[in-house]
């Protein structure tokens, strides 16, 4: 009986209530976005299925209409267990308003989930999370006041703390691949991440559930490579070919970004002179030859292009959670890929990299930091965003340097001649008394004995056991207008405090 049907046909095999695990990452990075699309267009035909629990690691969208605001209906999710919510608004917008159960966790330990699940193991036993808003002592990951029910516990094991996630039911996995053959094999030639599509499908088969698999095409049994084959046949229940399925929203292609090419770098066009590229040079500055690098989204994928225009890619080996190492990290929408990539393994694979202390240095965004060198990017007023592999990675790098502009909204800064001119100052300030939620905690980074810097356009602060300690100002900025003018709390002074390098804010 042959696996190929139509994506309306798969979309009806899912009930009500079913936990659906969905592959994909932030702009439609081997997202099966034909699947998730028939499946709001079922809903809103037939206000069935109801009462979905989703299940994803990574964000899925492209903060505009893919991904998960395909399914963005009051009434079509009741739960959304996730790694990031950054990527889908219309989602988001339900989860404010308490019309879906929200949960937040570290990607790597929903990335582990499957593998877990698909072992039969009871879930997922890990440090990652300890003393974040995820541990239940302070929030559980619960994002809102609809998200009742207790998914993390605390257990201690030969004295230690450690978070367990109890192993979740999954009855659907939507995944996705370039070919398939008419046995089901999928491979995955023309993406631009692996992600965890096999953990997925190994989940789902063990929970006797049913795997769709969404390809650009079909081959003749026996014509795929065994070695090309990333999800075998035998997991695979159903497949549904689009044709127009694109690699990642910003092209149908890009080889270069599945390794089938490699692009000369140097065509890539150099950040302009601005906030951003400051921030990333000051960043790059702490790059040592031979460093195993990780880069978070925003800000901080700026110091792999600034990595590029100083030569010091063939130096430094770049990673990202999606399982991407060496090349040159993508940002924007389409992070998580990458061009002239040397390897590309699971997702889930990475983060067990990352969970083992592999990275020496990794660079992230910050969206509030406090006193206590606590950081906030996951939840900020209104503005849900998530955790992503935040807590993982900056829980477990060697070294972390928090990336980000002094103030939001508004900023005007003009860098000329080795000197930063704050023409106008952003409205919201980020170095605030104390985090609306804790996505790092500057405590337990201090009790590990963890260097962590915190680096903006016009100052550079270093955690150190008191607390935040202010290293670093800016040419042309005044101490106490500038700096500690626009924080709400007074940081430690080094009695050393020094100018950034003039070289940072010239052409």
């Amino acid at each position: 009986m042959s696996k190929v049907i139509s994506a309306a046909e798969a979309v009806a095999l899912i009930r009500d209530g079913d936990c659906v695990a969905v592959q994909g990452s932030g702009g439609g990075v081997a997202e099966p976005t034909a699947l998730l699309r028939a499946l709001g267009e079922r809903y809103q035909a037939q206000a069935a299925p109801r009462a979905l629990t989703l299940f994803h690691a990574t964000g899925l969208g492209d903060q505009k209409e893919i991904g998960l605001d395909y399914l963005a209906y009051p009434g079509l999710v009741k739960r959304d267990i996730a790694g990031h919510l950054g990527m889908a608004p219309k989602m988001a917008q339900l989860i404010r308003a308490d019309q879906v159960e929200s949960y937040n966790f570290p990607q790597g330990v929903l990335s582990h989930m499957y593998g877990a699940v698909a072992s039969g193991k009871p879930g997922v036993i890990t440090k990652v999370g300890l003393h974040t808003y995820v541990d239940p002592r302070l929030e559980g990951g619960k994002m809102n006041a609809s998200a009742t029910a207790d998914l993390v516990r605390l257990l201690e094991l030969d004295g230690e703390e450690w978070l367990y996630f109890p192993r979740i039911h999954m009855d659907v996995a939507l995944v996705r691949g370039t070919t398939a053959d008419l046995k089901g094999n999928i491979s995955c030639e023309q993406e631009a991440a692996l992600l965890e599509g096999l953990a997925i499908a190994q989940a789902v088969k063990a929970c006797g559930g049913v795997v769709i698999a969404q390809v650009k095409r079909l081959a003749q049994p026996g014509s795929l490579h065994p070695q090309q084959v990333r999800i075998p046949g035998i997991f695979v229940d159903y497949v549904v070919v689009d044709e127009g399925q694109w690699q990642t929203v910003a092209g149908e292609y890009n080889p270069s970004f599945s390794g089938e090419i490699r692009i000369p770098l140097e065509e890539l066009a150099p950040l302009p002179l601005d906030v951003r590229k400051v921030i990333a040079r000051r960043a790059a500055q702490e790059l040592f030859p031979g460093a195993v690098v990780n880069l978070g989204f925003g800000m901080p994928s700026g110091v792999a292009s600034v990595a590029a225009e100083q030569g010091l890619l063939e130096q430094i080996t770049f990673t990202v959670e999606q399982g991407l190492i060496g090349g040159l990290p993508a940002g924007g929408v389409i992070f998580g890929v990458a061009y002239n990539p040397e390897a590309m393994i699971g997702e889930d694979a990475q983060f067990a990299f990352y969970d083992g202390a592999g990275v020496d240095l990794a660079f992230l965004g910050m969206a509030q930091a406090d006193r206590a060198g606590n950081i906030n990017v996951s939840k900020v007023g209104s503005l849900l965003a998530g955790c992503g592999g935040f807590i993982n990675i900056t829980q477990n790098a060697k070294k972390v340097v928090f990336c980000g502009a002094f103030t939001a909204k508004g900023l005007d800064c003009q860098v000329e001649g080795g000197r930063l001119h704050i023409r106008r100052e952003g409205a919201i300030r980020k170095f605030v008394e104390q985090v609306e939620q804790i996505t790092f905690s500057g405590a337990y980074a201090r009790q590990r004995g963890q260097p962590v810097l915190y680096v903006t356009e016009r100052a550079v602060f270093e955690l150190v056991p008191e607390g935040l300690l202010l290293r670093e100002i800016a040419p042309g900025v005044d101490l106490h207008r500038d700096v500690l003018g626009q924080m709400d709390f007074t940081p430690l002074l080094a009695d050393d405090l020094r100018r950034m390098e003039a070289g940072l804010f010239g052409a």
